[in-house]
């Protein structure tokens, strides 16, 4: 019996001993900036045709949200996750929802397949959030995010550019410095 006791208390205590290693998979605590951006990309109902930005000031704890959404639930989930950050004492919501159009919405679905259906181009759409996003308002393309190269760039740029019903295409992309 006692043995077993044994066997519990050394169980508790490795338990007890690991939850530091574990406790830091999320943003530092201090680092406000890195807590907004992490609710932001946790939120379920961001995806390639949406664009979430942010500024923090960290003197007055103050949030700015800007951006683009297809979907009302996620600018409110948005705010309110940012909201109950510790440290935020106030947040300015100036993500904007984009009208509902099946014209868009075709449109969309196009870009998608148009940049993301080019072999060189589909690991960009690999993962939870893809790094390239299509914001489609009203016949309007706007791609954010981030590529590798220049090339990958222009690429996107000419594909976009490519998809009938388009009015423009503002390319917005950057380039991820090398390391």
């Amino acid at each position: 019996m006692r043995r077993k006791y044994q066997n519990v208390a050394l169980a508790v205590v490795l338990a007890l001993a690991s939850v530091p290693l574990f406790a830091s998979n999320g943003p530092a605590p201090g680092d406000l900036s890195a807590q907004v951006r992490h609710q932001l990309l946790m939120n379920p109902y961001y995806t390639v045709f949406d664009d979430f930005g942010y500024s923090v000031d960290n003197a007055t704890g103050v949030v700015t949200l800007t951006g683009n959404v297809t979907w009302p639930v996620a600018k409110n989930d948005a705010v309110q996750a940012v909201k109950h950050l510790p440290g935020v004492t106030k947040v300015i919501d100036n993500i904007q929802v984009l009208p509902l159009s099946p014209m868009d919405n075709q449109i969309r679905r196009a870009e998608y397949r148009a940049i993301f259906g080019y072999s060189d181009m589909y690991r960009y759409a690999m993962g939870a959030i893809p790094s390239i996003h299509i914001v489609v308002d009203n016949g309007h393309v706007t791609l954010t995010g981030v590529v590798n190269s220049q090339a990958d760039k222009d690429v996107a740029n000419i594909r976009a550019n490519s998809v009938p019903g388009v009015f423009s295409v503002t390319n917005n992309l950057r380039v991820a410095e090398k390391s």
